[in-house]
């Protein structure tokens, strides 16, 4: 075994949802070692801290559903397992586009887009004192006047 082989795979821990939710992220480290048992043909196995905090990261009740490993063996004779972080996998991220953008490179016409003019507010005229007064004012009915409330009657006695 001279030379290192290194393999990537996506382990599916669907399953672990199965097992009673104390015990998920167990069973979860146990199923990335049986996985790496039947792909990689041996036995012995050791999964990186970074994986195990991955798997442990949202508690023991809420393992992750799917985990992307590379899985490399090594001249002593182990498996080890890491977290898989690809150059690949990073730029697919980094080339989706969020949905309005998607929506506005549809809808976008061909020909050159004219900006739309805002429209203007005109403002409010207001008049000087001096022609307030040369307009005759409008002669204003006096309001009525409002009744007093009745008076309350005193509650008779039984």
């Amino acid at each position: 075994m001279s030379q290192e082989s290194e393999r990537v795979y996506t382990v599916n821990l669907g399953k672990v949802l199965l097992t009673p939710n104390n015990q998920r992220a167990k069973r979860a480290i146990n199923m990335v070692k049986e996985f790496a048992r039947r792909h990689m043909k041996m036995e012995q196995i050791k999964i990186e801290e970074e994986l195990s905090h991955l798997l442990w990261s949202r508690g023991i009740k809420h393992p992750p559903r799917k985990v992307r490993v590379r899985m490399t063996k090594t001249d002593e004779g182990y498996i080890l397992i890491s977290k898989y972080e690809g150059e690949e996998h990073q730029e697919k991220k980094k080339e989706t586009k969020s949905m309005t953008d998607k929506i506005r490179d549809a809808v976008k016409p061909q020909g050159a887009l004219k900006p739309v003019p805002e429209p203007v507010i005109e403002p409010e005229v207001v008049e000087s004192e001096t022609a307030a007064k040369a307009k005759p004012a409008a002669k204003a009915k006096p309001a009525a006047k409002a009744k007093p409330a009745a008076k309350a009657k005193p509650a008779a006695k039984a």
